[in-house]
């Protein structure tokens, strides 16, 4: 069967692409997915550029792209105005979100191995663990 002649419904969707059913459902009704055809007896029908255009959002989410991203790029290649300095614009953006990220990681990682370090571990009253939690409140 070639791939344009391709014809699944929702569940070997899931299935091949790693997406759950009721997460494909949302993106049809958030517009990120076009909607499907429709059997006779009203199932979804998918083919080939749905099953690509899912694993293209599936693969965006993934790497940490917000939804709005991801229709950024979608309004690109869908309206045929896909610009590499648009693209790379939004993701120089989102590469910026990373490293803050990472940042805020680091600075959570050395608060952590502080109180790990206060903690004797032992079954005592105290525990500086809780303590700092309780202070941070």
């Amino acid at each position: 069967m070639a791939d344009q002649d391709l014809k699944i419904g929702i569940g070997a969707l899931s299935r091949q692409t790693g997406c759950n059913v009721e997460t494909i459902r949302y993106y049809e009704k958030i517009g990120l997915m076009n909607a499907p055809d429709r059997t006779e007896g009203g199932h979804r029908e998918f083919g080939y550029a749905e099953l690509k255009r899912l694993s293209f959002i599936r693969r965006g989410r993934g790497l940490g792209f917000s939804i709005n991203k991801i229709r950024a790029f979608l309004a690109l290649v869908d309206g045929g105005d896909l610009s590499c300095t648009e693209v790379k614009s939004i993701t120089e953006e989102h590469l910026g979100d990373v490293r803050r990220k990472l940042a805020d990681l680091k600075k959570l990682e050395g608060v952590l191995e502080i109180m790990v370090a206060q903690c004797s571990g032992n079954e005592v009253p105290d525990c500086p663990v809780i303590d700092a939690l309780y202070d941070a409140a």
